[in-house]
């Protein structure tokens, strides 16, 4: 079997359900996003996990934990799995950030791989450093289902990169809901997304449930 990738956005955070710009801010999780993780945990709680790798931000630890406790499985925390730094951005509103930044905002809506938030990462940055994680999690499993646990941008960065899809376009090109998965398998031509934005393992009325 071929060394497969899952990728597990975080569950809901207020971040997530108003919209805001949130990357490093150290938010936790909502009563609803901590359902979410205990609901995906008791879905993969049997699940033949070669490794769970997770961003050391709280709604991600807070998202991999019941999955790590009832399946006995290390966290293995690694900082480029972060979330993107929005700099000067960080707590905003699309429409703030609009109205505050008149120049920089409309460069990153047309090519946010080259155009970072103010102050904060570019695509190409976030891209070359969960990348450094990725050939580490090749080097230390050459078959097997690994978790990667992150965020929002991460993972559209992450899924653009292995697939050869311009990270300019990152935002407009893959979609990954709240606790949502993205799975890619790696064969000897390359990486093959297989599924992307799945959230069967929710109930129905969390699967329902709205969230950016």
């Amino acid at each position: 079997m071929p060394l497969t990738l899952f990728l597990l956005r975080h569950g809901e955070t207020e971040a997530s359900a108003s919209g805001g710009y949130c990357g490093l801010t150290d938010i936790d999780l909502t009563e609803t996003g901590r359902e979410m993780a205990e609901d995906f945990a008791l879905a993969y709680r049997d699940h033949p996990w070669a490794g769970v790798y997770v961003s050391p931000l709280r709604r991600t630890r807070a998202t991999a934990a019941p999955l790590c406790r009832l399946a006995g499985h290390e966290m293995r925390l690694r900082p480029g799995l972060r979330e993107i730094d929005y700099g000067e951005w960080e707590g905003k509103s699309a429409a703030q950030v609009a109205g505050e930044y008149p120049r920089d905002y409309p460069r990153w809506l047309a090519d946010a791989g080259w155009n970072g938030p103010t102050g904060g990462e570019r695509g190409i940055d976030v891209a070359r450093r969960a990348l450094e994680v990725l050939d580490e999690i090749q080097q230390a499993h050459c078959d097997g289902d690994v978790l990667v646990v992150s965020h929002k941008a991460t993972i559209r960065i992450l899924v653009c990169a292995l697939l050869g899809i311009d990270l300019g376009g990152y935002r407009d090109r893959v979609d990954t809901p709240v606790a949502s998965l993205a799975v890619i398998e790696f064969h000897e031509h390359g990486p093959r997304l297989v599924r992307l934005g799945d959230r069967s393992h929710l109930r129905a009325a969390l699967r329902d449930r709205a969230g950016t």
